[in-house]
């Protein structure tokens, strides 16, 4: 049977398949990023969002999947892969702080937008939502240093105590340590002695996310 369900699970397969997320399926077909996020796959009324034909021809032919593979997927039967697309890590968009604080590259909740991106491929499998950030100049010294990529996961649940990057509404990113967060406000605590220590009232804040690896 033909169901919004299957048709979105089938894509999750179908990226798996071939060792990428559902966004780096997306990206290797030419579509945005995150065209087939979980948070995509649903309007903001609750109804559901089909995935279009057009995007599905592209990620059948990006892959060198058949067809006949997609649709055992979408009915769940196992299939043998084509072998056309070399199996490779997951990759993801890398930006640079000043880039992240600029307008127009974020949607609400922290997730990357748009295409142009360059793009990293981190030791470790990361979330469907993760990029990339670039550490530019010395104020996150001793921890990160000019160059290092943090790998930022929007949408993950953050603790006491966790690393992570601050968007205010003014555009300022930050990566800090989250020392509390109330109601009212966050405070976060400085990597770099030579930086104050920061308590930012919470409608002032456009996103957190949390820091999940180092290239250090």
């Amino acid at each position: 049977m033909l169901s919004h369900e299957r048709v979105w699970a089938a894509i999750d397969a179908l990226a798996e398949r071939y060792s990428l997320s559902a966004s780096g399926l997306a990206k290797r077909a030419g579509l945005d990023s995150t065209a087939f996020n979980k948070s995509k796959r649903l309007s903001s009324d609750g109804r559901p969002r089909w995935p279009s034909t057009e995007s599905l021809a592209k990620i059948i032919e990006a892959t060198g999947a058949s067809l006949d593979e997609f649709l055992g997927l979408v009915e769940g039967k196992p299939q043998q892969p084509s072998g056309a697309l070399p199996r490779q890590g997951q990759s993801v968009p890398l930006l640079g702080f000043a880039q992240a604080g600029a307008g127009g590259f974020f949607e609400d909740g922290g997730f990357p937008v748009g295409q142009g991106f360059d793009i990293v491929e981190p030791p470790l499998r990361s979330g469907d939502n993760s990029y990339a950030l670039k550490v530019q100049g010395d104020s996150m010294l001793p921890l990160y240093r000019d160059g290092d990529v943090l790998i930022v996961e929007p949408g993950a649940t953050v603790h006491k105590g966790d690393r992570v990057v601050v968007k205010t509404l003014g555009g300022e990113v930050m990566a800090k340590i989250l020392a509390r967060r109330s109601p009212k406000a966050i405070e976060l605590l400085s990597l770099n002695p030579d930086h104050p220590n920061r308590e930012i009232p919470v409608p002032e804040v456009e996103w957190v996310a949390r820091i999940v690896w180092a290239s250090q």
